[in-house]
């Protein structure tokens, strides 16, 4: 079994990232500090290290020399909040296999850690105790955001996903409702199997019997020839009902009957089908205003509410914006053919004062609009969306305090960081002495 080291301060990131790859097949330790690091890499071996740019005590880049000294085959993926392209090729230039910036998605860090193992001589197989084991399979998009609510979000999701329990996603449009669904199938005892996604809403009443449990030849006008339906496709995995309160009461009535007895038929057609499958809906509604109101059945309600997960609008997830658009843009990048490396300040000022109705959709689609308009290194506001500029100008003074608080929250996290070297701390956040000063008097900070 790989053993992996995660050097990180951020005690909150570091437990989820250490539980993801514990499960992972990863034998993981977790230090906090440089001087921690130090003794446990002088005392056990690892295949790869994953540390962070920024620590307490000092640049986990001075951390290199010592690791390559004690343990040359022991692979280094260095991790940066910041983007720092710059002290990531100091890095690698000094034997780091590569860097990742946060937040990045369980298939990124996985893929480096596999690619790591490879370069260090470890195969993507690994022999424990003579049996072979597969390296795990990539997960889904689902990044870790460091806010409380995405703490909480992510907690719901390793506390259920290794359940059979049928859950049911709460959350506006755009918020994430089928990543978090593939990331509760991808981290369970039934990722091996298929996730089928079906949008409730986009189901005809008239063929849903059809859609869901499929139909033999010839059981009606254009049936030529027979078909599965979704929960045959997804026996043995996981069925995800998008927008599920949009079904017809009668097509609610079906689907109560196929979960209640885990068999099926299909159209035109006696033989029951037994299905194993986990159901795991999304609603972006008050279904059990709907309950009341008489449109939709009480008892499928309970039974695919066995466990439910609220998933937060963007804007309740804090700091975590500018996180989640650097992860956009890295993706932008890919699927683009781009090198946009950074988003400038001004930029971020708008995204962080926009309200984002759309959620991270809406993000996620504006930043790859505006990397495909960008002609240099960093996006720049001009390349944003009119209507994002445009209604930034006309924010709240709610608004305004929530840019204010996470600035105040970002200056003394890189003074933390740097040990109140205020000459550091500037440069780490990307302005002059001059201009960390004039924001320590504006947020009267006792530093």
């Amino acid at each position: 079994m790989p053993k992996i080291l995660i050097i990180e301060d951020d005690t909150a990131f570091s437990q989820m990232l250490s539980r993801f790859l514990t499960r992972h097949q990863f034998a993981v330790t977790v230090s906090i500090s440089l001087r921690e690091a130090i003794s446990q890499i002088k005392t056990s071996f690892f295949d790869v290290i994953l540390s962070d740019v920024r620590l307490p005590e000092g640049d986990g880049v001075s951390l290199l020399s010592t690791i390559k000294k004690e343990s040359p085959r022991t692979q280094i993926i260095m991790m940066t909040g910041y983007a720092e392209v710059k002290t990531a090729v100091k890095a690698m230039k000094k034997g780091a296999f590569d860097y990742i910036s946060k937040p990045f998605t369980p298939d990124s860090i996985l893929e480096i850690i596999n690619d790591a193992l490879k370069n260090g001589g470890i195969e993507e197989k690994e022999r424990i105790d003579g049996e072979v084991v597969k390296a795990s399979p990539s997960t889904s998009d689902f990044i870790l955001g460091n806010s409380e609510s995405s703490i909480t979000l992510q907690n719901h999701v390793q506390l259920v996903a290794p359940t059979n329990m049928s859950v049911l996603l709460i959350g506006e449009s755009g918020t994430g409702k089928e990543v978090t669904a593939r990331a509760i199938h991808n981290t369970s005892s039934r990722k091996s199997k298929q996730f089928v996604a079906v949008d409730c809403g986009a189901v005809p009443k008239e063929i849903a019997s059809s859609e869901f449990f499929g139909h033999v030849k010839g059981s009606f006008t254009g049936a030529v020839e027979d078909k599965i339906g979704h929960f045959e496709a997804a026996n043995g995995g996981t069925l995800f009902l998008d927008e599920i309160g949009n079904l017809s009461y009668e097509n609610q009535i079906q689907l109560l009957r196929a979960l209640q007895e885990r068999r099926i038929k299909r159209v035109g057609s006696t033989q029951e089908i037994h299905v194993d499958l986990r159901i795991i809906s999304a609603t972006n509604e008050d279904l059990r205003k709907a309950v009341a109101e008489g449109r939709f059945r009480e008892d499928l309600y309970h039974r695919l509410n066995e466990f439910s997960i609220a998933i937060p609008a963007l804007r309740e997830r804090g700091n975590d914006l500018l996180q989640f658009a650097e992860a956009f843009l890295k993706k932008a990048n890919s699927e683009i053919g781009r090198e946009v490396v950074k988003i400038s300040e001004e930029a971020k000022t708008v995204l962080l004062n926009y309200a984002w109705p759309g959620n991270l959709r809406e993000l996620k689609n504006s930043i790859k609009r505006a990397v495909l308009f960008s002609e240099g290194a960093s996006l720049e506001i001009e390349v944003l969306p009119e209507h994002i500029k445009t209604k930034t100008k006309q924010n709240t003074e709610a608004k305004d305090f929530s840019k204010s608080s996470y600035e105040k929250e970002r200056i003394l996290k890189a003074l933390k960081q740097t040990n109140f070297n205020k000459s550091k701390a500037a440069e780490l956040l990307q302005m002059t002495r001059k201009t960390l000063y004039n924001k320590i008097n504006l947020y009267q900070l006792d530093v």
